[in-house]
């Protein structure tokens, strides 16, 4: 990122159909700017998703991408959200043989939990902020995490 650049979390409301998504990505690369995550989901009882979208610009740069996104048919709502609840979620496979009880308490500090134990792994998620999943997996590593697969963000302002 550069010194003007910085993180950014944009919600865009979209009627539920194809080639939309396509369309939305093809703006930013289009322009050159990458999207770090990318979060799609229906709205339930509409015809309609909300993406999320975590990328990083200047404000300016931002503003520009919005105005774009707007003049796509299919866009009806775009904000840049500014007070939010941003929630990512990971989910890490290990051995057996580590220490399920450690593992557990350290998901726990992070609004996790294990979610399967079979023959040979553990699986555990967490659902936090994504700042603290990204510090869970660096303290997960010293329990020789085996596949780790983490979310895109979703975030609703306040």
């Amino acid at each position: 990122m550069t010194e003007n650049s910085e993180r950014r979390v944009v919600s865009v409301i979209v009627i539920n159909e194809a080639s939309v998504l396509s369309r939305i990505t093809n703006l930013f690369s289009g322009r050159g700017y990458n999207i770090t995550s990318l979060t799609v989901a229906p709205i339930p009882d509409t015809k309609y998703s909300r993406l999320t979208i975590v990328t990083a610009g200047s404000v300016r740069v931002i503003e520009q991408i919005t105005k774009q996104l707007h003049k796509l048919i299919p866009v009806l709502r775009v904000y840049e959200h500014a007070d939010i609840v941003e929630k990512e979620m990971a989910l890490v496979k290990f051995p057996i043989t580590e220490n399920i009880t450690d593992i557990d308490t350290l998901c726990q500090a992070y609004n996790g939990k294990i979610v399967n134990v079979g023959e040979s792994v553990i699986i555990a998620m967490v659902a936090d902020e994504p700042k603290r999943v990204e510090n869970f997996l660096k303290a997960i590593k010293r329990y020789n995490p085996k596949e780790i697969v983490r979310s895109g963000a979703v975030a609703l302002e306040r």
